[in-house]
Protein backbone atom coordinates (compact mmCIF):
# COMPACT_ATOMS: atom_id res chain seq x y z
CA UNK A 1 0.00 0.00 0.00
CA UNK A 2 1.22 3.83 -1.04
CA UNK A 3 0.32 5.53 2.13
CA UNK A 4 1.52 8.74 -0.04
CA UNK A 5 3.85 10.25 2.73
CA UNK A 6 7.37 10.38 0.33
CA UNK A 7 9.32 13.50 1.13
CA UNK A 8 7.44 14.29 4.07
CA UNK A 9 8.67 14.45 7.58
CA UNK A 10 7.56 13.26 10.72
CA UNK A 11 8.58 13.88 14.17
CA UNK A 12 8.35 10.48 15.79
CA UNK A 13 8.77 10.68 19.69
CA UNK A 14 10.77 7.71 21.47
CA UNK A 15 12.46 6.40 18.22
CA UNK A 16 14.87 3.83 18.80
CA UNK A 17 12.53 1.73 20.69
CA UNK A 18 9.41 -0.11 21.30
CA UNK A 19 6.37 1.66 19.26
CA UNK A 20 8.15 4.69 18.22
CA UNK A 21 11.72 2.89 16.14
CA UNK A 22 8.45 0.28 14.54
CA UNK A 23 6.51 3.42 13.28
CA UNK A 24 9.79 5.44 12.30
CA UNK A 25 10.75 2.64 9.87
CA UNK A 26 6.79 1.87 8.39
CA UNK A 27 7.23 5.81 7.55
CA UNK A 28 10.79 5.59 6.35
CA UNK A 29 10.25 2.55 4.47
CA UNK A 30 7.51 4.50 2.78
CA UNK A 31 9.89 6.84 2.01
CA UNK A 32 9.19 9.67 4.56
CA UNK A 33 11.65 11.48 6.32
CA UNK A 34 12.19 11.32 10.23
CA UNK A 35 13.15 13.95 12.89
CA UNK A 36 13.64 11.11 15.61
CA UNK A 37 14.23 11.89 19.12
CA UNK A 38 15.20 9.94 21.90
CA UNK A 39 17.74 9.94 25.05
CA UNK A 40 20.29 7.76 23.79
CA UNK A 41 23.10 9.44 21.05
CA UNK A 42 24.43 6.02 20.30
CA UNK A 43 20.93 4.74 19.19
CA UNK A 44 20.38 7.56 17.18
CA UNK A 45 23.20 7.25 15.48
CA UNK A 46 23.13 4.11 14.81
CA UNK A 47 19.36 4.83 13.19
CA UNK A 48 21.06 7.56 11.22
CA UNK A 49 23.89 5.45 10.14
CA UNK A 50 21.00 2.97 8.56
CA UNK A 51 18.67 5.51 6.90
CA UNK A 52 21.15 8.45 5.82
CA UNK A 53 19.51 11.54 5.15
CA UNK A 54 16.04 10.46 5.77
CA UNK A 55 16.71 10.58 9.37
CA UNK A 56 17.61 13.73 11.68
CA UNK A 57 18.55 12.28 14.67
CA UNK A 58 18.18 14.53 18.17
CA UNK A 59 18.91 13.84 21.61
CA UNK A 60 16.97 14.63 24.66
CA UNK A 61 14.23 14.06 27.10
CA UNK A 62 10.66 14.69 25.34
CA UNK A 63 8.95 15.19 27.89
CA UNK A 64 10.97 18.38 29.37
CA UNK A 65 10.68 22.14 27.84
CA UNK A 66 13.41 22.77 26.89
CA UNK A 67 13.89 19.36 24.15
CA UNK A 68 10.68 20.25 22.88
CA UNK A 69 11.23 23.88 21.98
CA UNK A 70 14.86 22.78 20.19
CA UNK A 71 12.12 19.72 18.15
CA UNK A 72 9.62 22.78 17.44
CA UNK A 73 12.83 25.44 16.43
CA UNK A 74 14.11 21.95 13.49
CA UNK A 75 10.34 21.30 13.01
CA UNK A 76 9.73 24.87 11.95
CA UNK A 77 12.08 24.82 9.63
CA UNK A 78 10.40 22.09 7.67
CA UNK A 79 7.20 21.66 6.40
CA UNK A 80 5.98 18.99 9.38
CA UNK A 81 3.33 16.69 8.26
CA UNK A 82 2.83 14.82 11.36
CA UNK A 83 3.79 13.58 14.82
CA UNK A 84 4.03 10.73 17.14
CA UNK A 85 3.80 11.38 20.51
CA UNK A 86 5.13 8.64 22.76
CA UNK A 87 7.36 7.93 25.40
CA UNK A 88 7.67 6.18 28.32
CA UNK A 89 5.47 5.84 31.30
CA UNK A 90 5.99 5.86 34.86
CA UNK A 91 6.84 2.52 37.49
CA UNK A 92 4.78 -0.34 37.69
CA UNK A 93 2.82 0.59 41.20
CA UNK A 94 -0.37 -0.34 42.63
CA UNK A 95 -2.24 2.26 44.23
CA UNK A 96 -1.27 1.57 48.26
CA UNK A 97 2.54 1.74 46.88
CA UNK A 98 2.08 4.78 45.43
CA UNK A 99 3.38 8.46 47.53
CA UNK A 100 2.40 11.63 46.00
CA UNK A 101 5.68 12.12 44.43
CA UNK A 102 4.91 9.29 42.56
CA UNK A 103 1.57 11.20 41.17
CA UNK A 104 3.79 14.42 40.27
CA UNK A 105 6.31 12.60 38.35
CA UNK A 106 3.75 10.79 36.56
CA UNK A 107 1.62 14.00 35.46
CA UNK A 108 5.10 15.46 34.44
CA UNK A 109 6.04 11.83 32.57
CA UNK A 110 2.53 11.18 30.61
CA UNK A 111 0.51 14.55 30.56
CA UNK A 112 2.13 18.07 31.23
CA UNK A 113 4.48 17.39 28.30
CA UNK A 114 1.82 16.32 26.13
CA UNK A 115 -0.50 19.00 26.24
CA UNK A 116 3.13 21.21 25.62
CA UNK A 117 3.95 19.76 22.76
CA UNK A 118 -0.16 19.83 21.16
CA UNK A 119 -0.33 23.31 22.29
CA UNK A 120 3.08 24.25 19.91
CA UNK A 121 2.22 22.23 17.18
CA UNK A 122 -1.14 22.98 16.61
CA UNK A 123 -0.15 26.62 14.93
CA UNK A 124 2.70 25.08 12.85
CA UNK A 125 -0.77 22.66 11.75
CA UNK A 126 -3.47 25.21 10.78
CA UNK A 127 -0.67 27.67 9.17
CA UNK A 128 -0.20 24.41 6.67
CA UNK A 129 -3.79 23.46 6.81
CA UNK A 130 -3.04 20.18 7.33
CA UNK A 131 -1.36 17.73 10.53
CA UNK A 132 -1.82 14.42 11.95
CA UNK A 133 -0.98 13.96 15.55
CA UNK A 134 -0.61 10.17 16.90
CA UNK A 135 -0.42 9.37 21.00
CA UNK A 136 1.06 6.11 21.79
CA UNK A 137 -0.95 5.36 25.30
CA UNK A 138 -2.45 2.56 26.96
CA UNK A 139 -5.44 -0.57 26.54
CA UNK A 140 -5.91 0.39 30.14
CA UNK A 141 -7.58 3.50 29.18
CA UNK A 142 -10.33 0.93 28.32
CA UNK A 143 -10.05 -1.55 31.10
CA UNK A 144 -7.48 -1.02 33.89
CA UNK A 145 -4.12 -3.20 33.98
CA UNK A 146 -3.38 -4.65 37.47
CA UNK A 147 -0.18 -2.50 39.12
CA UNK A 148 -0.63 0.36 36.47
CA UNK A 149 -2.68 2.95 38.95
CA UNK A 150 -0.42 5.37 37.54
CA UNK A 151 -0.24 4.97 33.97
CA UNK A 152 -4.14 4.20 33.82
CA UNK A 153 -5.23 7.55 35.68
CA UNK A 154 -3.08 10.02 33.84
CA UNK A 155 -3.43 8.02 30.46
CA UNK A 156 -7.28 8.79 30.88
CA UNK A 157 -6.67 12.01 31.46
CA UNK A 158 -4.30 12.50 27.76
CA UNK A 159 -7.72 10.76 25.93
CA UNK A 160 -9.79 13.74 27.13
CA UNK A 161 -7.43 15.99 26.20
CA UNK A 162 -7.16 14.55 23.08
CA UNK A 163 -11.03 14.07 22.46
CA UNK A 164 -12.00 17.25 23.64
CA UNK A 165 -8.60 18.86 20.95
CA UNK A 166 -10.23 16.65 17.87
CA UNK A 167 -13.60 18.16 18.55
CA UNK A 168 -12.46 21.75 18.49
CA UNK A 169 -10.12 21.57 15.73
CA UNK A 170 -12.04 20.15 13.09
CA UNK A 171 -12.74 20.74 9.47
CA UNK A 172 -9.05 21.73 9.21
CA UNK A 173 -7.14 18.62 8.10
CA UNK A 174 -5.68 18.21 11.42
CA UNK A 175 -6.80 14.71 12.98
CA UNK A 176 -5.97 13.58 16.59
CA UNK A 177 -6.00 9.62 17.44
CA UNK A 178 -4.90 7.44 19.93
CA UNK A 179 -3.50 3.86 19.82
CA UNK A 180 -3.89 1.52 22.90
CA UNK A 181 -1.53 -0.63 23.12
CA UNK A 182 -1.79 -3.81 24.83
CA UNK A 183 0.89 -6.31 25.62
CA UNK A 184 3.02 -5.98 22.70
CA UNK A 185 6.61 -7.33 22.92
CA UNK A 186 8.03 -4.54 24.62
CA UNK A 187 10.60 -3.50 27.00
CA UNK A 188 7.67 -2.08 29.14
CA UNK A 189 5.93 -5.32 28.91
CA UNK A 190 8.84 -7.14 30.21
CA UNK A 191 8.90 -4.90 33.47
CA UNK A 192 5.53 -5.74 34.08
CA UNK A 193 6.24 -9.66 33.68
CA UNK A 194 9.19 -9.31 36.40
CA UNK A 195 6.95 -7.31 38.75
CA UNK A 196 4.65 -10.23 38.10
CA UNK A 197 6.98 -12.66 39.02
CA UNK A 198 8.33 -10.61 41.87
CA UNK A 199 5.22 -10.69 43.70
CA UNK A 200 4.18 -13.75 42.84
CA UNK A 201 7.31 -15.32 44.16
CA UNK A 202 7.71 -17.16 40.64
CA UNK A 203 10.16 -17.26 37.88
CA UNK A 204 10.21 -14.24 35.20
CA UNK A 205 9.25 -17.70 32.21
CA UNK A 206 6.43 -18.56 34.39
CA UNK A 207 5.66 -15.47 34.36
CA UNK A 208 5.29 -14.90 30.78
CA UNK A 209 3.69 -17.91 30.30
CA UNK A 210 0.91 -17.13 32.68
CA UNK A 211 0.51 -13.67 31.10
CA UNK A 212 0.01 -14.73 27.69
CA UNK A 213 -2.16 -17.44 28.54
CA UNK A 214 -4.35 -14.27 29.93
CA UNK A 215 -4.35 -12.79 26.37
CA UNK A 216 -7.55 -14.60 23.96
CA UNK A 217 -4.85 -14.49 20.96
CA UNK A 218 -2.00 -16.19 22.91
CA UNK A 219 0.24 -14.44 21.98
CA UNK A 220 2.16 -11.04 22.22
CA UNK A 221 1.81 -8.49 20.12
CA UNK A 222 4.19 -7.58 16.92
CA UNK A 223 5.34 -3.64 17.33
CA UNK A 224 5.82 -3.84 14.18
CA UNK A 225 2.07 -4.18 12.96
CA UNK A 226 1.38 -1.32 15.75
CA UNK A 227 3.95 0.81 13.79
CA UNK A 228 2.03 0.08 10.37
CA UNK A 229 -0.94 1.27 11.76
CA UNK A 230 0.20 4.58 13.01
CA UNK A 231 2.07 5.17 10.09
CA UNK A 232 -1.39 4.74 8.38
CA UNK A 233 -2.93 7.25 11.02
CA UNK A 234 -0.18 9.51 10.24
CA UNK A 235 -0.81 9.32 6.27
CA UNK A 236 -3.51 11.88 4.02
CA UNK A 237 -5.27 8.02 3.82
CA UNK A 238 -6.64 8.99 7.45
CA UNK A 239 -8.23 12.05 6.03
CA UNK A 240 -11.46 11.15 7.70
CA UNK A 241 -10.50 9.26 11.13
CA UNK A 242 -10.13 11.58 14.19
CA UNK A 243 -10.72 11.61 17.78
CA UNK A 244 -10.44 7.80 17.86
CA UNK A 245 -8.61 5.15 20.33
CA UNK A 246 -8.05 2.19 18.88
CA UNK A 247 -7.00 -0.76 21.28
CA UNK A 248 -4.57 -3.16 19.67
CA UNK A 249 -4.83 -5.38 22.17
CA UNK A 250 -5.43 -9.45 21.46
CA UNK A 251 -9.04 -9.76 22.94
CA UNK A 252 -7.54 -8.62 26.55
CA UNK A 253 -10.28 -6.11 26.85
CA UNK A 254 -13.61 -7.25 27.96
CA UNK A 255 -15.29 -4.10 27.25
CA UNK A 256 -18.24 -3.39 25.15
CA UNK A 257 -17.10 0.21 24.80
Amino acid sequence: MDLQVKNQTFLICGVTSGFGKATAEALLNEGANIIGVARSEDNLMAMKVSYGKQFSPMQGDITQSATINRVLELASERKISGALINAGGPPALGFAETQLENWDEAYQKLLRWKVEITQKLIPIFKQQNYGRMVYIESSSVKQPIENLVLSTSLRLAVVGMVKTVSQEISGKNINFNIIAPGSHATPAIERLIKKKSELGGISYEEAKTAWINNIPAKQLGNPNHLGSLAAWLLSPLSEFVTGQVYALEGGAVKSTL
